[in-house]
């Protein structure tokens, strides 16, 4: 393997990766030093009272909407200060299922109208759907699992609003930046590395290869759509959507047929492709056991959601 590829490969997407949680995770340190998480866990404030979920819960759901990364710093830097619970960690995480996707929504969309046309606005919809369904499955967990807060008490974790000025903000934030981007490095970094070496192994290949195989089992989807779902599983979405395309274009699916089709390859692929894409950093915000538990959590919801959410559409529109 030449240097190019290297860097390509590796290189610059581990560059681009630790720029993207270095940023996010100084953006959340501000936001905690200058107070700012009081205000923001207020626009929440009903969803975390019906849910009891606490004052960092909904500040960490309105960060969600702007970035990932940062919202999931602010809930590992509570948890280690002993302010959230391991079971409030985890709804916590589930919570933010709704404004994380929001965040890819303008892409997936106009990545998807192109290929589909119509049939990318009932796509999109039933996932949007789908993550509205995770927030309200949330939510009723947390009001089973977790005791009720105390009256007025939605906010009473976070530190008491005063003034502070930009610097003292600052430096603040830069203290706690430089504590927790070493170690988030040094945990990223070698994952990383080893999930680019099981992908060059062909590992990966091999998995999806089996999961290719096994969905030819899923005898309720027309024999076209299979080339639908098993593009989207071994190769990429846009692989999937370009079969989706073709097959529409040549009258071959309906439209109900082609957002089925790759509802099931979404729900067969993303749990693979969200360990690939997702573990490393998620290993340097957590702990790497409990980083894959909340990916396991997150992916277990996110299936069963898609999978109610498309048994609906079936039984409104029929197969």
């Amino acid at each position: 393997m030449d240097l190019g590829s290297l860097w390509s490969g590796l290189g610059w997407p581990l560059v681009r990766l630790l720029a993207f949680v270095s940023l996010g995770l100084f953006v959340a340190n501000v936001i905690e030093a200058l107070n700012w998480t009081r205000a923001m866990s207020r626009l929440a404030q009903p969803l975390i009272r019906m849910g009891h979920m606490k004052d960092i819960t909904g500040a960490s759901f309105s960060m969600a909407f702007f970035s990932g990364v940062a919202a999931n710093s602010m809930l590992a830097e509570h948890y280690d200060q002993g302010n959230l619970t391991r079971k409030e960690l985890v709804l916590a995480n589930l919570f933010n299922s709704l404004p994380t996707y929001f965040l890819h929504l303008p892409t997936v969309f106009f990545i998807t109208l192109p290929f589909i046309g119509s049939a990318a606005v009932i796509y999109v919809g039933l996932t949007v759907a789908s993550a509205v369904v995770r927030t309200a499955a949330t939510i009723l967990l947390g009001r089973i699992l977790l005791p009720p807060l105390p009256e007025g008490c939605v906010i009473c974790r976070l530190e008491e609003d005063r003034a502070r000025s930009w610097k003292s903000a600052m430096r603040k934030a830069w203290r706690r930046f430089k504590k927790r981007i070493w170690k988030i490095a040094t945990t990223t970094v070698p994952i990383y590395i080893a999930v680019y070496i099981a992908k060059n192994l062909g590992l990966f290949d091999m998995l999806e290869g089996f999961m290719a195989e096994y969905v030819k089992g899923l005898s309720f989807l027309p024999p076209a759509a299979m080339s639908i779902v098993v593009f989207h599983v071994a190769a990429e979405f846009t692989a999937g959507l370009a079969a989706a395309g073709s097959l529409m274009q040549a009258g071959s699916l309906t439209v109900n047929q082609i957002v089925v089709a790759l509802l099931v390859g979404n729900i067969i692929s993303s749990p693979m492709r969200a360990f690939r894409h997702q573990f490393p950093y998620y290993a340097g915000i957590f702990k790497p056991r409990l980083a894959l538990r909340l990916m396991v959590y997150n992916q277990l919801l996110r299936v069963i959601s898609l999978i109610i959410v498309g048994a609906a559409f079936i039984l409104v529109t029929g197969p």
